[in-house]
């Protein structure tokens, strides 16, 4: 369950300027609020990683390039479509790194890796489709909702959509992990 917690944790800290952008936005209608409040929240959590000398992943460099490019440009234009793609660079980034083999295998916890490394590896080519999918689908609510509409729905379906599959992925790889250790130790006796 600890690691079911700590991997909810860093979901959230991942979504927390959608989320903030999201509340701003529908709470005050003002777009230039919503998106500099989301980038600066975006430049503060990489900040408080440098200020703590912890590692800064090239995800979230990426991240953090992309938001202030995407935000700039809705300053610049006062059109908030720039904003609403980005996601889509990002999923589409994270959605390829995801398509190397095995890349989730190093954030299980020992028992996971020694039990059910090959669900790690499949589950990773899941979550690179997640990605993917995810990537088109903000292009097409970006492009036919305006603002307010697309910041819910993308952010239920973001939200969502990666819980709904960690659980999957959570009750899948337990339930087979003992499964497989009960057979290993049977096997053993």
């Amino acid at each position: 369950m600890k690691n079911l917690f700590q991997a909810s944790r860093v979901l959230l800290l991942d979504m927390a300027s959608t989320l903030l952008f999201l509340g701003v936005y529908l709470a005050t209608d003002n777009l230039f609020l919503a998106v500099g409040l989301g980038m600066a929240l975006g430049l503060a959590q990489i900040a408080w990683h440098l200020f703590h000398r912890e590692p800064v992943e090239a995800l979230q460099w990426l991240s953090v390039v992309i938001i202030l490019a995407s935000g700039t440009a809705t300053f610049f234009t006062s059109d908030p479509l720039f904003i609403m793609l980005k996601p889509t660079i990002i999923y589409v980034v994270v959605g390829v790194v995801m398509l190397k083999r095995g890349w989730m295998n190093r954030y299980l916890p020992p028992i996971a890796q020694a039990t059910v490394p090959d669900l790690g590896i499949r589950f990773g080519y899941i979550w690179a489709g997640l990605m993917f999918f995810s990537a088109v689908l903000n292009i097409v609510l970006a492009l036919a909702l305006e603002p307010a509409s697309w910041a819910a729905v993308k952010s239920a379906w973001a939200i969502g959509s990666k819980i709904a599959l960690f659980l999957i992925q959570y009750a899948v790889m337990k339930s087979t992990g003992i499964r497989r250790a009960r057979a290993a130790m049977a096997a053993a006796a």
